[in-house]
């Protein structure tokens, strides 16, 4: 079996957690991935709070309805998708891209202006439904990279969005909580599904071809 498919067989949405630490190698590499992975344009409008601290994760877990991973895991993940974009922040992402690509300033200008022209249009409502699609495909990237290191990991959509950005100033911070991630090892002695059988739709249900 390729070692992806089996690694990604063996990745399951963690129920219990052992409190064993990822160390701090295996957890830079699970957010190289996050910066590596695709966002639309680029612009990767979303921001990553990395949780370690006890008693904030302690906090959290009230208000993610007490999951114990959250309590149980090594780390937090918090993906907070922004509200808005502005004219400035595109600035300093077409700069980035000259300067790393070692391009002529101005060479994009028709598409910087293109991006500043659409987004600006875009109600909060409208611009946070773009960017938390844009944080749950970096949240796809990582739990395959977690998956890769033999690190558990369950993502979350069971929370009280507005209750975690008071927790962390969110709102104050133009963003929002769009979906978390706790990283750990499992518990298998407390785990009843640690060991259970992966069930799919089979392919020829789920895949098309044309």
């Amino acid at each position: 079996m390729n070692d992806i498919i089996h690694n990604l067989e063996w990745r399951y949405a963690t129920k219990r957690m052992n409190g064993q630490k990822v160390s701090e190698d295996k957890l830079k590499t699970i957010l190289d991935s996050i910066s590596l992975t695709a966002t639309s344009n680029g612009l990767q409008p979303f921001t990553v709070f990395v949780i370690e601290d006890e008693a904030l994760r302690k906090k959290l877990s009230e208000k993610a309805v007490k999951q114990p991973q959250v309590n149980e895991g090594s780390h937090l993940i918090v993906f907070a998708a922004w509200k808005s974009i502005t004219t400035e922040q595109i600035d300093t992402y077409f700069e980035m891209v000259y300067e790393e690509r070692n391009m002529e300033k101005g060479a994009l200008d028709q598409y910087a202006n293109a991006l500043k022209n659409n987004f600006t249009k875009q109600s909060e409502e409208e611009f946070f439904s773009w960017s938390s699609k844009q944080a749950y495909i970096a949240l796809g990237t990582a739990l395959v990279a977690a998956a890769e290191l033999r690190i558990d990991s369950t993502p979350m959509e069971g929370f009280d969005a507005a209750e975690v950005d008071k927790v962390l100033g969110l709102t104050d911070k133009g963003m929002s909580a769009a979906t978390l991630l706790t990283l750990g090892y499992r518990d298998e002695a407390k785990d009843h599904l640690a060991n259970a059988k992966k069930v799919r739709r089979p392919h020829d249900e789920l895949f098309v071809k044309l």
